[in-house]
């Protein structure tokens, strides 16, 4: 699960997601706040960018979840980054 804050680097975000999907077909993200959610964002359109000139194109699909953060239960968001066709020599196959 990569924990993107608001503080991240998209880029150095989007380069984690690359990898995860070039490995694992997929990648998990978890947001809170705005300012959080606009740098997943970023680095999601950024890391496309990344495998576009391997054929590879991405899409997330987002949802909620609860998490305990220093006693409180807060809202995240959960973003899964997913490849929209299978890579080219994957095991992996899309969702």
């Amino acid at each position: 699960m990569l924990k993107v804050s608001s503080g991240s680097n998209p880029g150095a975000t989007a380069g984690t997601i690359a990898n995860g999907i070039r490995e694992r077909g997929e990648t998990q993200m978890q947001v809170i706040g705005p300012r959080a959610v606009n740098q997943a964002v970023k680095a999601i359109a950024i890391a496309r960018g990344y495998l576009a000139a391997s054929g590879v194109d991405l899409y997330f699909t987002p949802s909620f979840s609860s998490v305990l953060i220093e006693g409180q239960e807060k809202t995240a968001i959960h973003f899964t980054v997913r490849t929209r066709h299978p890579m080219i020599g994957s095991t992996v196959e899309p969702f």
